[in-house]
């Protein structure tokens, strides 16, 4: 194993070249609805198991199924109110399962990204050709069913292995959001020498991680929003910054979570100097006005490397 992922030299936040995003706008805000399809029995992998409870695992399962009968639709007529277009986390798998919902982004101009087949299929213990093969397939199912392949990739349950970045870039991916290392994008350095990006993706306002892992409370989390959006907004003045919010439908849309995540919505978007957009909007621009910039600036802090 590596002792670091290999894909980014040390960069410090002060003193990089600014970044301006369209209508010199301070941040650029997008929110990434996971819709992910569960199976109830999937394949057993030695190195995780799918749920926590013994099989069969009907609450886990259900839960999810709720989120996919339910939850987004609320979630989307709420984006739809504010005027936010989702970068959809996609369980490619979704596009046999589910067809019905992914005709609902279509029309919405939604991004999809890949992240994976199944949620409850692991990156991990695969080899190489194997997690190609994965990836290629998640890669194809999207385009078949979009019309568009993917620019972005979330691995699966966050699973990933040596190759992941790599394998996605060879395969004409533009962006990652399996690094959480940063608040602005990021050059990642990938074997093949593809231009290649990391874009914010946030684990902290991710919706599971609050409710189910660090057990907050809606109108906390709610704060959490806020308090995250004042201090990107404010650093966003000098050089633009990147904010996200991880959703799933079983999660932010229950009954009584959804009021929290619409007054954040309703706060952000009430300023006039964000710009509401994707992944994959943002890493086409910075692609195109910011990477080599960065690039030859990481080169120089880091002694021409």
């Amino acid at each position: 194993m590596k002792a670091d992922t290999g894909h980014y030299d040390y960069w410090p936040y002060l003193d990089r070249p600014k970044i301006r995003w369209p209508g010199n706008a301070r941040v650029a805000f997008w929110v990434a609805p996971n819709i992910e399809f569960y199976e109830l029995n999937p394949p057993v992998n030695p190195s995780r198991a799918a749920w926590p409870h013994p099989s069969p695992a009907v609450p886990g399962y259900s839960i999810r199924d709720y989120g996919n009968r339910v939850g987004h639709m609320r979630q989307m007529k709420l984006l739809d109110k504010y005027g936010v277009r989702g970068s959809i986390s996609l369980s490619t798998a979704l596009c046999i399962h589910h067809p019905e919902i992914i005709a609902m982004c279509r029309e919405r101009d939604w991004e999809f990204f890949s992240h994976g087949i199944y949620n409850t299929r692991y990156t991990y213990g695969m080899s190489e050709a194997q997690e190609r093969s994965m990836i290629l397939e998640s890669i194809e199912t999207i385009a078949q069913h979009t019309g568009r392949a993917p620019a972005g990739y979330l691995a699966p349950a966050l699973s990933h292995s040596e190759h992941t970045l790599d394998l996605f870039a060879e395969l004409g991916g533009l962006y990652s959001c399996d690094l959480f290392h940063d608040d602005q994008p990021t050059p990642l350095r990938v074997r093949g020498g593809q231009r290649f990006v990391s874009v914010p993706y946030s684990l902290e306002l991710n919706d599971t991680i609050a409710y189910v892992v660090n057990k907050i409370e809606p109108r906390r989390y709610g704060q959490m929003i806020k308090d995250s959006f004042d201090r990107l907004y404010a650093e966003g003045a000098e050089s633009g910054t990147v904010m996200c919010i991880p959703t799933h439908n079983y999660q932010v849309s229950c009954p009584h979570r959804l009021k929290a995540f619409e007054d954040a919505l309703a706060y952000i978007t009430g300023h006039s100097d964000v710009w509401v957009t994707t992944g994959r909007e943002i890493a086409e621009h910075y692609l195109a006005h910011q990477h080599d910039d960065a690039l030859a600036s990481i080169a120089a802090k880091n002694g021409g490397r």
